[in-house]
């Protein structure tokens, strides 16, 4: 195979779309012809055009093990690698793969701090029904998301947990493939997802990793099944890359908590570090802060009992005053609010969490397309979660926005998702399995 540049020159040997027919047809793509193909997406030498039929190729076909490394292995080569070794503690990282009411990394960064580890915490903006951790907390006065690796460091150093955007110079090649990715079709590939997340915290620099995998209707992972081959394999990559790397599978068939959208998700993440909140996101909280401190290292603290002490509220305050924010500033509250109330008596059985995001992103807590904006105040309260028992007229869902015309688009999302019945459904648990 050969291919040329624009001054028709044979570069490396390879050529795109001897690599697209390769893999279109089965076959195994070999490590230098990937990390050529990588590469070249990412200097601008292999055309979008051609990166979207060799995503769709793998869509179908997918990626061996071996394939899988090396495609996150030349998605970090194309950019700087962190180091976070001169800290004075260990460090450790979570990721969610997404869902509705997700939280959790809100009160989970400075309670795993508190406890003493590191957490460098690089997260992302929502799109489409999961909510984004920077937006959620860009409600808060002042706070930033953008900080320089010196900034970084430092905050980890002084406060030992930094939530902040992912730096441009991390794993490039992805921040061009997800966006293209995002408008082919391709975004619920295993093995451009599991790369795609991986290839950033590797090169992020962490210590360990664990990761919450989401599963059920809210989530990218609907069944089981696929929730665990995308597990493992991101399991295997951290493993095979020199960072532990462990996963929980956890149910996103209902929102997590009782607030979904941006300012009402820091309000309920506020009142788990003060002792209180819904015990779904509390267990969530302190289970994954349990399996961060297993994997730093750290195994003579229980984080229930930092959580009900303060300490990690007082690490949740000097984290956003770090980044500019006011911990003590009021959160945006919408101009107007609507509430959806209970038709009869009866048991909630069921609330879906995909209806409750779709909601909350057509109020204006989400966005379509990654340049458009979002309204702090929007969002969802609900007042029930399957289980519970409910009167007629009882209050069951209260939607805010700041623009009323976006309200009934969003009843219409979640007309038919919630239901009751005479009976109470049996409960399932929260946390799956985990996989390491």
């Amino acid at each position: 195979m050969a291919n040329q540049n624009d001054a028709g020159q044979t570069v490396r040997g390879f050529d795109a779309q001897e690599l697209i027919k390769i893999k279109r047809d089965g076959g195994v793509l070999a490590p230098d012809a990937i990390d050529w193909l990588i590469g070249g997406y990412a200097r601008g030498e292999v055309a979008d055009e051609q990166m979207s039929a060799m995503a769709m190729a793998v869509f179908f076909r997918g990626l061996d093990d071996a394939e899988l490394s090396a495609w996150t292995t030349a998605m970090i080569n194309t950019g700087e690698r962190m180091d976070f070794s001169g800290l004075s503690r260990p460090t450790v990282d979570k990721h969610s793969t997404g869902g509705v009411g997700d939280k959790i990394t809100l009160p989970l960064a400075p309670l795993v701090a508190a406890c003493g580890a590191a957490v460098p915490q690089l997260s992302g903006r929502g799109l489409g029904h999961t909510g984004g951790t920077l937006d959620k907390l860009e409600a808060i006065a002042g706070w930033r998301a953008e900080l320089s690796n010196a900034e970084m460091l430092a905050g980890l150093e002084e406060v030992g947990a930094v939530v902040c955007a992912a730096g441009s110079g991390l794993a490039p090649a992805d921040r061009r493939l997800y966006a293209l990715r995002d408008v082919t079709g391709t975004v619920e590939s295993i093995p451009l997802i599991a790369s795609s997340i991986m290839s950033k915290k590797i090169a992020e620099g962490t210590g360990a990793l664990v990761l919450d995998v989401k599963v059920g209707s809210g989530a990218f992972m609907r069944d089981i099944d696929s929730a665990t081959r995308l597990a493992r394999a991101m399991v295997a990559l951290g493993r095979d890359a020199g960072v532990p790397t462990s996963a929980l599978l956890t149910r996103m068939d209902t929102p997590l908590g009782l607030a979904a959208g941006n300012a009402v998700e820091v309000a309920e993440a506020v009142e788990v570090l003060a002792g209180g909140g819904p015990a779904d996101v509390v267990d969530l909280t302190v289970a994954l802060a349990r399996e961060m401190l297993a994997a730093a290292g750290i195994s003579d603290v229980d984080p229930a009992d930092l959580l009900n002490s303060g300490r990690a509220m007082d690490v949740w305050r000097k984290m956003i005053m770090v980044q500019g924010g006011d911990p003590d500033a009021p959160l945006p509250q919408p101009r107007d609010t609507e509430t959806v109330r209970a038709d009869r008596d009866g048991y909630l059985t069921e609330l879906d969490a995909l209806a409750v995001g779709v909601a909350a992103w057509r109020l204006g807590a989400g966005r379509a397309r990654k340049e458009d904006p979002v309204q702090a105040a929007a969002g969802i309260l609900l007042h029930a979660k399957p289980g519970d028992q409910v009167t007629a007229g009882q209050p069951l869902i209260t939607l805010h926005t700041d623009d009323p015309a976006r309200i009934p688009r969003a009843l219409q999302a979640l007309d038919g998702h919630w239901q009751i019945a005479d009976t109470a459904p049996a409960r399932s648990p929260l946390i799956i399995d985990r996989i390491a």
